[in-house]
């Protein structure tokens, strides 16, 4: 997953003008193969309209995980939804709601905030559970 995300927020930046602050850990395991590509999906969507709707010209994304759950957090700085500058009601549209799906099918959490100060999307996903982990590692 991070050598992908890196892969793809590097080409991304180059394409969009957008600086993209990417924050993973040094030593983030592989999740499963069905959490990467959600997350990287999600990844995607999100670069995408940040590009395309926000008017920022800086993102953040976070990845992460613990032992029990993978997370991915992308931040902008944009016009956000429901703003003096964008007085239209927030609508989700074919991005947002197959991202919805995409989480749901993995019984993860989806969290999208937005207003004057930009928009915020959190993508929570629960990891299977390896055969050979222990509860000493």
């Amino acid at each position: 997953m991070a050598s992908a995300a890196q892969w793809y927020v590097q080409g991304f930046a180059t394409r969009s003008g957008i600086q993209v602050s990417l924050e993973i850990p040094e030593q983030l395991d592989r999740l499963g193969n069905e959490v990467e590509l959600v997350l990287f999906r999600i990844l995607q969507e999100c670069l995408t309209n940040i590009h395309r709707h926000s008017g920022s010209k800086t993102a953040t994304v976070r990845i992460g995980s613990d032992s029990q759950h993978a997370w991915l957090e992308v931040q902008d700085q944009g016009k956000g939804s429901g703003s003096d500058v964008s007085p239209e009601p927030f609508r989700p549209g074919i991005g947002i709601t197959g991202m919805r799906e995409r989480v749901k099918d993995l019984s993860g959490l989806l969290e999208i905030s937005s207003g004057r100060t930009g928009t915020r999307v959190r993508a929570v996903l629960p990891l299977a559970l390896k055969d050979n982990q222990t509860s000493t590692s």
